[in-house]
């Protein structure tokens, strides 16, 4: 899979003069949730029907973080290089990542179609029915098809609904923030995951009978609610269970700046040290509490780990 980064005006670049037909999907796609992923397989079906390439087209930074309405924004379900290998397991041939800045954010809705996606030899687009594009988001999807067609089809997909909800990106945040990660799950097709390198912590896990890895996440992930949950590890092409603590350890400190990410894993001796590691949370055991001495921590610590042993064992 090939991955470009495009800058806006996209006719005069290299990109657009060796472009070739494709099918492509336009979207900023936080998280690549089930909804996303219709869009996606409609695209690879269309690009595979005609004969021709199957792109995505997302933006970077979100739009909303240029134009100063970040919030939420400022941290990502799937950051860019999560994004990426998420697109590159739907089956898609090329990605476009558009750096979105202050001018692209002033580009009217036919010129977005004229300088964007002409030049790239764009056959066939498919959006998702909220998809907005163009100066303040003025342009629709319907909009789109009327300024695309004939010469570029234009397939607008419906919302996925679960239990009469739509999905969505925002759901997912939600579920998380209320520290329920099987419903995430639910919503984006596979666990939610936070990657990063394990750093070196207090210590104080391995002298109470519990090594931990601690983990500092390598991009602006959505931390869930603090609390205690069931995990996978993915590091080195091993899958190891574990029990995650998310929060400020408030048995032993009366404040830290930010949550921390604490993994015990079973069964696991090695040096972690240095290395990436890939957090699969699979269920919240309970929240974060202050406990009234090191001994009823650990005792606690035993119940977590007998429990998330248990179901990560189920989910496998």
């Amino acid at each position: 899979m090939e991955i470009i980064t495009l800058h806006y005006p996209v006719a005069s670049s290299e990109e657009a003069r060796s472009a070739e037909p494709k099918a492509i999907a336009i979207g900023h796609f936080d998280g690549v949730h089930r909804g996303h992923q219709n869009v996606i397989r409609r695209c690879v079906d269309r690009a595979r029907s005609l004969g021709i390439q199957a792109a995505v087209m997302t933006f970077h930074p979100h739009p909303k973080e240029v134009l100063g309405q970040g919030g939420q924004y400022a941290s990502c379900l799937t950051p860019l290089a999560e994004k990426v290998e998420r697109f590159r397991g739907l089956g898609v041939d090329l990605v476009y990542v558009v750096s979105f800045d202050k001018e692209l954010a002033g580009v009217t809705p036919p010129q977005f179609v004229a300088a964007v996606l002409r030049p790239l030899q764009v056959r066939h687009a498919v959006v998702g029915f909220d998809f907005t594009f163009g100066s303040k988001g003025s342009g629709t999807a319907s909009m789109l098809r009327e300024l695309c067609e004939p010469e570029i089809a234009v397939d607008i997909i419906e919302p996925l609904m679960l239990e009469d909800v739509k999905v969505s990106s925002t759901l997912v945040r939600e579920s998380l923030a209320e520290g329920k990660p099987e419903e995430a799950r639910e919503l984006l097709g596979q666990p939610y995951a936070i990657c990063g390198t394990v750093v070196r912590g207090e210590g104080r896990g391995r002298t109470i009978g519990f090594p931990t890895a601690n983990i500092e996440p390598d991009d602006a992930f959505v931390i869930p609610r603090q609390g205690v949950y069931a995990v996978i590890a993915d590091f080195e092409g091993r899958s190891v269970p574990g029990v995650l603590n998310i929060g400020v350890k408030p048995t032993f400190h009366e404040h830290l700046p930010k949550p921390v990410l604490e993994a015990h894993l079973f069964d696991f001796n090695g040096d972690l040290y240095g290395k990436t590691i890939r957090l699969r949370l699979i269920s919240f055991l309970r929240p974060e509490k202050k406990f009234g001495s090191a001994a009823e921590l650990v005792e606690q610590i035993h119940a977590d780990a007998h429990q998330a042993r248990s179901v990560c064992a189920a989910y496998n």
